[in-house]
């Protein structure tokens, strides 16, 4: 086991000490003289677009910036896209990531289906509406949403009072 430390020494600066350190920082410069210039040039282009002041005064007015964006955080649209937020996580997380996959797949092929429909001028009547009920795609969609539907009543139904 170590053995426990009883003083600490204060490390003096030397003026021998000091002088290397001096030289160190002039060997330093000089070989990183192109870095150091284009540093200065963009400090420089900061100071003068107003960059470097503006930094300053929000500096200066932390705590009044922090006061703001504590308040403006706060406020209810904020907290309801947060919770919105939260909740939809929660939900996704809850969900089967390949039905999600899948479902995301099958509504953009929907779409794409549904955009040729729109620039088709042709009327679509009840016996239409039938007929395509045996079309063994349409039937599958069909029943999915009935049962989505289904469950969506049920879960609608339950009470889920925070």
């Amino acid at each position: 086991m170590a053995a426990p430390i009883t003083s600490i020494q204060e490390h003096k600066q030397t003026e021998e000490r000091t002088q290397q350190n001096l030289e160190d920082l002039q060997k330093l410069l000089a070989d990183n003289e192109d870095a150091l210039n284009k540093i200065f040039s963009i400090v420089s282009e900061l100071n003068d677009i107003g960059a470097l002041e503006a930094a300053n005064a929000m500096l200066q007015a932390k705590e009044k910036i922090v006061d703001i964006a504590l308040h403006q955080a706060s406020r209810e649209p904020v907290t309801n896209l947060i919770n919105h937020f939260l909740g939809a996580t929660g939900a996704l997380a809850n969900m089967d990531p390949n039905m999600t996959k899948k479902l995301a797949g099958s509504m953009t092929a929907g779409m794409e289906e549904a955009n040729k429909h729109l620039h088709d001028d042709k009327q679509i009547n009840m016996f239409d509406l039938l007929k395509v009920l045996k079309d063994p795609d349409i039937n599958r969609a069909v029943g999915f949403g009935i049962h989505f539907l289904k469950g969506m009543g049920k879960e609608l139904k339950e009470d889920h009072s925070v």
